[in-house]
């Protein structure tokens, strides 16, 4: 079933249910909108853009921080027959013009945070003809119309527009961490099959309550959200990822499933541990799934937190946006004792790891993984070579790095861009990060190869030690000496571990910042 005919049946069966709340903590807001409301926002936002001549097929930008009106007005979209195009919150002014030159959008819905950002390059988007506005009246830019205003033009009913599952619904662009963003093309079957597998994988009832704290642009948390939608399942979008307010969040509203990402749930350990949250303030017992995703999970962080959470569930998830977002592996909520471990293939999924021939690689040998499943996308959009070299027969070319184990399940070794070859030795960053992270005094840590004369490449740690928390290269290094000996870092370097919105470290940058740190070392 499309997903907009998800949403319009869930109107018709919980109309009157809540179906989002949104928390702004740092406001002491607390907003929420019935599935009914839900529906009408949708249609109403869809029936306008139709107003203004958006047909089945134009792009439309989305550009808005988390908020209520993010997920009707993406939902309307869809259902105009138009492709939704959200962007990264992070993306400046010529990301944003690139972005709507190649999806050649004819309309923007943004909101107050990007003005500036949307000023600067209104006078070379010829092609938008539109530009709909979500903020304060005082912010309102003379170009722009007002959402609200917007809103009231539209019918609250369903607009005659057919959609079929192969039809084209979105185009999502790559964060832009390694380069130029990539559009992605993800067709209606991409987006069912992810609310399909993530229930499957998660077992939401329509009692479940998620908790979307990542930020709703990206695949991943709001393909986690869909297998609530499928069952008409409540959500709380949080706007702010402080611990004391996630807990608060989910005592009071009653969260049963929060997706979080690895800094999340180290910060929250840490504000348990040093005291600045108390647990018996918070009612948590029906909080029963705790998954996290989007990056390399350490080992020890899920045993420290089954210390402290003993009753969760616990799942990682791994996908891309070129599979529709996660769940084209995961680790299984029943599979505790392979922490460490992506998982499994996901429902409906299959997985292969292969050589740089494609051929299959046997069971321990690292090799580049690929799955293939109703998640891939269609193609890199405008972008044939680049399409041609990650499709491959049906199959998706991750980028990732990975090995298979003797009871088929799936490690992560690390991203092959990021593989460091030091004296001829292939050294996976991934390992000596979760090795590391096992020290008590370590917040966070990334681990990247730096020129060498002699070696090529040396392995150089960037640690951020815990706050309140000394420690020395001497420290690091002795630590290290547990591991082998070419594994071990040449050079460590104490700061901020950088991650993007969806939690994956930000190595380009420390490579810029770190690379120039290069001297031969004796073996």
């Amino acid at each position: 079933m499309i997903i907009t005919e998800v949403l319009a049946r869930n109107s018709r069966m919980y109309g009157d249910e809540i179906a989002l709340i949104e928390r702004d903590p740092s406001k002491g807001t607390r907003v929420a909108i019935t599935w009914k409301e839900f529906d009408d926002i949708a249609n109403r936002t869809a029936n306008g853009l139709i107003a203004k001549g958006i047909r089945k097929g134009d792009k439309v930008i989305h550009l808005m921080m988390n908020c209520l009106e993010w997920l009707p007005s993406y939902f309307g979209i869809l259902r105009t027959g138009a492709w939704a195009v959200p962007l990264n919150f992070r993306f400046m002014a010529d990301d944003i013009r690139y972005c709507a030159e190649i999806a050649q959008a004819k309309a923007i819905l943004f909101g107050e945070e990007f003005v500036e950002r949307v000023d600067a390059v209104k006078g070379d988007l010829e092609a938008i003809s539109d530009y709909i506005f979500l903020g304060p009246d005082h912010m309102l830019p003379g170009y722009a119309e007002d959402f609200n205003a917007f809103l009231e033009t539209g019918s609250a009913q369903e607009p005659p527009i057919p959609l079929e599952l192969m039809d084209e619904a979105a185009l999502y662009f790559t964060s832009g961490t390694t380069g130029t963003p990539k559009p992605i093309l993800l067709t209606h079957r991409n987006l069912e099959s992810a609310c399909v597998v993530e229930n499957r994988h998660h077992n939401q009832t329509h009692e479940d309550n998620f908790l979307c704290i990542p930020p709703l642009y990206h695949t991943g948390a709001k393909m986690h959200w869909f297998g609530n939608l499928i069952v008409g399942a409540r959500a709380v979008i949080l706007r702010g990822i402080k611990p004391r307010w996630i807990l608060e969040a989910v005592s009071e509203e009653k969260v049963t499933i929060v997706w979080l990402l690895v800094p999340w749930a180290q910060d929250i350990l840490v504000a348990i541990e040093s005291g600045e949250v108390n647990l018996e303030a918070y009612h948590l017992d029906q909080w029963r799934l705790m998954h996290i995703g989007a990056q390399p999970v350490p080992p020890s962080l899920i045993k420290n937190w089954k210390k402290v959470f003993p009753h969760h569930d616990y799942d990682t998830d791994y996908g891309l946006s070129e599979s529709a977002g996660p769940g084209c592996v995961h680790l299984g909520m029943e599979n505790l004792h392979k922490v460490g471990a992506i998982g499994i293939p996901g429902f409906d999924w299959e997985c292969k790891i292969v050589d740089n021939d494609h051929k299959e690689l046997p069971t321990g040998e690292p090799g580049e993984l690929m799955v293939k499943g109703p998640g891939v996308m269609k193609e890199y959009y405008k972008n044939p070579e680049a399409t041609g070299d990650t499709l491959i027969n049906g199959w998706l070319l991750t980028g990732d790095m990975a090995r298979l184990d003797e009871d088929g399940f799936i490690w992560l070794v690390d991203r092959k861009k990021d593989v460091i070859i030091t004296g001829g030795e292939n050294i996976f960053p991934v390992e000596i990060e979760d090795f590391l992270m096992e020290n008590q005094k370590i917040h966070d840590v990334a681990v990247i190869g730096i020129p060498d004369e002699r070696l090529g490449e040396i392995v150089a740690a960037i640690v951020q030690p815990k706050s309140g928390q000394e420690m020395t290269e001497e420290e690091v290094l002795k630590y290290s000496g547990a591991l082998p000996k070419y594994k071990r870092p040449r050079r460590v370097f104490f700061g901020n571990v950088p991650r993007n919105p969806t939690g994956k470290i930000e190595k380009p940058k420390l490579r810029k910042k770190y690379g120039g740190f290069s001297e031969s070392l004796k073996v």
